[in-house]
């Protein structure tokens, strides 16, 4: 018989509903019945004990909530009787020492990679084309046109024949309702050519929507972003396109690329519109000095490689109440095994570690680095203030509905991802991790500009939990999606590479998740398929932190 109800911490004064539980029934906890006041839906909590207004809330055994009005026993929790609370930070604390896991079962383990100049292994083995600019972005679409189908890179399924049945039915004489119930055949395949370059896996084209009227501060921090996936070790070489007069200007792009990688090598084509003129120009050109790098690229092979070559990004989107106690927790214990290995993790999304400041200070190896932690955390806090909203507004109404009430509960469970390890250090955006071990990003909570941040601070491989169901993805980091519950992974399997499900169902435990998902990230990093880029979702949102004028 499956759990019908979960206590996540000893003190907890919150309690998971696994399904949906009707008013009246009585539950027993510790040796002590309790009966519910309401009735209280799958993935929502209900009080352990009576609360008066004004008095604290625990979950995960941190504070995450506030009573606002009287809640008694067994009653469901709500937007209606609950707020957003969490502690104040005591500073100078240590954590106690860290037991890694035991990884002996992957001591041995390696991976198929694409090994780097500078020491780094790539999990993939792509040339990107970027513009500086998004004046660029149409010049971009012209090169993709040109070259991806040729190449064989264009995505073999088609939606076209169903677009054109469509057309057919209408020319017959179909009414608009015989055009709705018109069954879909399914995608149809594209005659495709051969890949010219077999050891290339793509040509990613990363257009967006910055580069000039905004601040020089989101120039630089652009071209910071840009140079971190010029020099990632899932990129052979890369195209730039650059109009001429905009704010993120090929210079400052060549000082951040230096400051990354001082010995940088790999092939890197630059064109400036403005000088060199028409259009035809510009494409032509950055068109054959492309084909020229993908024949260099296509010299590289996978070869073996040990987990501490891993760089594994953390994230997750459209999460729901069983996130925090099955997708995350696995995710973090993978993440403590890629750390065991020797290898590094990155966690980001700072909204969402509201509240868990205490234990990540706690758990930084040095003082510099908390001391960093807190400033980076209190001085987003205080930004986000200042155009009057804060870290609480963070839930979305999707979270709401499955559970997430308040931004406190979502972050003590999104923090589950990054594991139990000591972290090595904190980076600002749009920085490049430096050590192995936990990394701590500044990022906002948006999947996609989280998600496109981790990358360029060099991850190799993103692990995504979502109990809602997103097809988020990234152009050259594969990321594989993690279901928190086995109904969404049975609703969307093509977007889901992993189901934590029976975890909730008591089918498995925190670690033997964790070391399903580690086996996954090595299948991936040797060149396995993820469901997100076998959809191509190729999604690119650098972080605007300034105003435009």
């Amino acid at each position: 018989m499956h759990r019908r109800f979960l206590l996540v911490h000893p003190d907890d004064d919150m309690i998971v509903a696994l399904t949906d539980l009707e008013e009246g029934i009585s539950i027993e906890l510790d040796g002590r019945k309790l009966a519910l006041r309401t009735a209280v839906a799958a993935k929502h909590k209900f009080a352990r004990r009576a609360f008066a207004a004004g008095e604290l809330m625990r979950m995960y055994g941190v504070t995450v909530a506030r009573a606002v009005v009287e809640i008694a026993a067994g009653e469901a929790l709500t937007t209606e009787n609950v707020v957003h609370a969490t502690d104040d930070v005591e500073t100078g604390r240590e954590a106690a020492p860290w037991t890694p896991p035991d990884w002996e079962r992957f001591r041995d383990s390696e991976f198929l990679g694409f090994s780097r100049d500078d020491g780094r292994v790539g999990t993939r083995n792509f040339w990107i084309v970027i513009p500086l600019v998004f004046c660029e972005n149409r010049n971009l679409r012209v090169m993709q046109e040109a070259m991806l189908e040729e190449l064989g890179y264009a995505r073999d399924q088609s939606y076209r024949p169903h677009t054109r049945r469509l057309i057919e039915r209408l020319r017959q004489g179909a009414t608009r309702e015989q055009i709705l119930s018109e069954p879909f055949q399914g995608p149809a395949a594209m005659a495709r050519a051969d890949r010219v370059f077999e050891n290339v896996d793509g040509v990613k084209f990363l257009t967006h929507q910055q580069g000039c009227g905004g601040n020089y501060e989101d120039a630089v921090d652009l071209c910071g972003l840009l140079a971190g996936y010029i020099d990632h070790p899932n990129v052979a070489g890369a195209t730039v396109l650059s109009l001429g007069c905009q704010k993120a200007q090929i210079q400052t792009l060549e000082e951040q690329l230096q400051q990354r990688n001082s010995n940088f090598c790999k092939p890197l084509y630059i064109f400036e519109q403005q000088r060199l003129g028409t259009e035809e120009t510009i494409v032509s050109e950055a068109i054959k000095h492309t084909f020229a790098g993908l024949i260099t690229a296509n010299r590289a092979r996978r070869e073996p490689a040990g987990l501490k070559q891993l760089c594994v990004g953390v994230e997750c989107g459209g999460s729901d109440g069983f996130s925090g106690i099955s997708a995350n927790p696995a995710i973090g214990h993978c993440s403590d095994l890629v750390v065991a290995a020797g290898g590094a993790v990155i966690l980001s999304e700072f909204p969402e570690l509201a509240g868990c400041e205490q234990d990540l200070a706690d758990r930084c190896c040095e003082a510099v680095v908390a001391d960093r932690f807190l400033h980076l955390m209190k001085d987003y806090s205080e930004k986000v203030a200042y155009v009057g909203a804060g870290f609480d507004s963070n839930p979305s109404p999707g979270n709401i509905r499955d559970g997430l009430i308040t931004d406190a509960i979502k972050s003590a469970g999104a923090a589950r991802k990054g594991g139990t390890s000591p972290v090595s250090d904190v980076l600002d955006y749009p920085e490049q991790h430096r050590r192995p071990g936990l990394n701590l990003l500044c990022t906002p909570g948006g999947d996609v500009e989280s998600t496109t941040a981790k990358t360029a601070a060099g991850a190799n491989l993103t692990l995504f939990s979502t109990g809602l169901g997103t097809p988020t993805g990234n152009p050259i980091c594969p990321v594989i999606k993690i279901s928190s519950n086995t109904p969404l992974a049975e609703r969307m399997p093509d977007i889901i590479d992993l189901d934590t499900g029976p975890v909730i169902a008591g089918e498995e435990t925190i670690e033997q998740a964790g070391e399903r998902i580690l086996e996954l990230v090595i299948a991936t990093a040797s060149g396995q398929s993820t469901c997100a880029e076998r959809l191509g979702q190729d999604d690119f949102i650098p972080w605007k932190r300034g105003l435009s004028f």
